[in-house]
């Protein structure tokens, strides 16, 4: 090889290896091609493009890393920079995102959007800055309804004695006894195993989730009460974000902010795929239900959650946008 050739191939090794000065590593339970995964992987890119290939971002999707409880505390410890989370995981640790994992809070997904776009939003993520997190977007969850093995829900009192998983928050489970079930916090990875053999009844969760679970397989009944609307949550790690530049950081809450529109388009096409896929599959499905008793029975469930000022405030701000 002559001095020019090795010149040359010296220069290109060193521009790959110095393309990603910063890679940041991102978790998500969900599976590729899952539509936060893919809003993820369209923030990657912005973020790339945008730094002029200094930043990069490396997805570990399906559980990977581990499940959402695990992932959080990484986080905060900065072995992970990004995760995308439910906010149920994070109601036991930051309170002010309990008002998001409230059942029947939102109205519609339309007024969960107009809330997390705007002040409120804003402000709950600030929140996250207090447990060495940075909160940099939003993501959608869609509407959460029961699903089970045992019989289809058409009322409440359909719900009495039956066992329900739900995610690691104190709302969740007061919920599902508000309502008369038996609530089983289970980490997500669990789920299907516990259905099959009959240690829980069924859980609650979205079309897309449903689906991509193959917790339809399982469990043949899915009754749409939509008793919660919770936003996803991108967070990264404080230690991480801080050692940045002024630029860098704005670069990411930027791009984060710029795949929201992303993940709502992929969403709304994710959910409409999966309902067909759960209905061919012989699901049935509960859809005229009278939500009326169940929005009733939260009462008890405000009253125990819903307790400061501060609380209380936000959620008379939520109900008041329109």
């Amino acid at each position: 090889m002559t001095s020019a050739a090795a010149i040359t191939v010296g220069m290109s090794i060193a521009t790959v290896a110095g393309a990603c000065e910063i890679t940041l590593k991102s978790s998500d339970t969900h599976p590729e091609g899952y539509p936060t995964v893919v809003a993820v992987e369209a923030m990657g890119d912005m973020l790339k493009e945008r730094s002029g290939g200094r930043i990069c971002v490396e997805i570990f999707h399906s559980a990977q890393l581990g499940q959402e409880k695990d992932t959080i505390e990484q986080t905060q410890l900065g072995v992970i920079d990004l995760n995308r989370v439910s906010l149920g995981p994070f109601n036991n640790i930051i309170e002010e995102t309990k008002v998001f994992s409230l059942p029947y809070i939102f109205r519609s997904v339309e007024h969960m959007h107009a809330v997390v776009d705007g002040e409120i939003g804003d402000a709950i993520l600030g929140e996250f800055q207090d447990h060495d997190l940075v909160g940099l977007a939003y993501y959608d969850g869609g509407s959460r309804s029961f699903y089970n093995s045992q019989k289809p829900i058409n009322s409440i009192d359909d719900i009495a004695g039956m066992k329900f998983r739900v995610m690691q928050s104190d709302v969740f489970v007061d919920m599902v006894s508000a309502l008369g079930g038996n609530a089983t916090p289970l980490p997500y990875g669990e789920v299907y195993s516990s259905i099959q053999t009959g240690v829980i009844d069924g859980a609650e969760n979205n079309w897309p989730s449903f689906e991509s679970s193959g917790h339809f397989e399982v469990a043949g009944y899915y009754t749409l009460d939509q008793h919660l609307i919770v936003p996803e949550v991108l967070v990264m790690a404080k230690s991480k974000f801080d050692s940045l530049s002024a630029e860098d950081q704005a670069l990411i809450q930027q791009a984060a902010k710029d795949s929201m529109p992303i993940m709502r388009e992929a969403w709304v096409a994710r959910e409409q795929a999966s309902e067909e896929k759960v209905r061919a599959a012989g699901v049935q499905i509960v859809e005229d239900i009278d939500k009326g008793p169940f929005i009733a029975a939260m009462d008890s469930v405000y009253e125990k959650h819903v307790t400061s000022d501060k609380l209380k405030d936000l959620v008379s701000q939520i109900r008041a946008v329109e």
